[in-house]
């Protein structure tokens, strides 16, 4: 069942527009969220609005206010912020178009599915969208989502768009503070070159359904152990907590091993598989060669 649309209005390229709708293309749904519980009464706790001086007041009476100064607010009520309307909330009107690489992915931000709003626009929405599909282009416009006019990227996606905000510049934060620190010295030759083998041994199609959070997969484990009436005792793998003090021997064990990490040796891998299956080689003498060729290789490197 589709989500409620986040946003209605009209898209516009020149003077052919059409109406659309914006959808949130990301779910939150199967995200866990706690409640403040008290445990001796196991009553969920009620968060109460209260005025230092007034008490309890309803949230329904309350405004809106900007802190210009300390404790010093100006007051707009919901009819004051929607009476500052740009025409781009309620319309996207598209203003240039970009290649996609010009778009550095530092910018991408929050990703929706815009669709035809009704059958009236159908026949506009789909020759903006096939003359986009054509040039193979990104096109830049403006949208006001919440209280935020947003500059976002539209490009084809199936028989649809996808519109992804971008991120303002005052969003982002120079790297150069974080990255100063970093020395200039090239890494040593023999090493490189065994992280290169150790890349192209992990190196593969990119798959998301290989990728899940296991942090909530270990909290749910935990929350249906005590729902069942367990004693919550549920763990975790412990995080590892290596202290590599030879680079060049944990490179070269790394290389022995399929290039993964200790823990993700028994899972299925891209291009790592022939080498998960090494232990098989202990029966089958005749295969033992195999496992000395890598150190051959790196001799001739040195």
């Amino acid at each position: 069942m589709a989500s409620r649309p986040t946003w209605e209005g009209h898209l516009r390229l020149s003077l052919v527009a059409c109406p659309v709708s914006l959808y949130p293309a990301t779910s939150y749904a199967r995200d866990i969220h706690f409640h403040l519980i008290n445990p001796e009464t196991g009553n969920r706790i009620r968060q109460v609005t209260v005025d230092p001086e007034a008490g309890e007041v309803e949230r329904k009476e309350l405004v809106r206010g900007f802190e210009y100064e300390k404790d010093q607010y100006v007051l707009l009520t919901n009819e004051e912020i929607k009476s500052v309307r740009l025409e781009s909330t309620r319309t996207i009107d598209i203003e240039r178009f970009v290649d996609a690489t010009q778009i550095d992915r530092i910018w991408w931000d929050t990703p929706y599915y815009l669709a035809p709003d009704g059958k009236a626009g159908i026949d506009a929405f789909t020759v903006i969208r096939s003359a986009m599909e054509d040039s193979a282009k990104v096109a830049i416009a403006r949208v006001v989502i919440g209280t935020r006019e947003r500059v976002v990227a539209i490009e084809p996606r199936g028989k649809g768009l996808l519109l992804t905000t971008l991120r303002s510049h005052d969003e982002i934060r120079e790297a150069e503070e974080y990255f100063e620190g970093i020395p200039n010295a090239k890494p040593d030759k023999r090493m490189l070159e065994i992280a290169d083998k150790i890349i192209e041994q992990q190196s593969g199609a990119f798959d998301p359904t290989q990728f899940n959070d296991r942090y909530e997969d270990a909290l749910r484990a935990l929350i249906e152990s005590k729902k069942d009436g367990g004693d919550g005792g549920v763990t975790a793998p412990p995080p590892r907590d290596d202290n590599v003090i030879d680079l060049m021997e944990a490179l070269r064990k790394s290389l022995e091993q399929g290039g993964r990490p200790a823990n993700d040796r028994g899972k299925p891998a891209a291009k790592a598989r022939p080498a998960a299956k090494k232990p098989a080689a202990k029966k089958a003498p005749a295969k033992a060669p195999a496992r000395k060729a890598a150190p051959a290789k790196r001799r001739r490197a040195g």
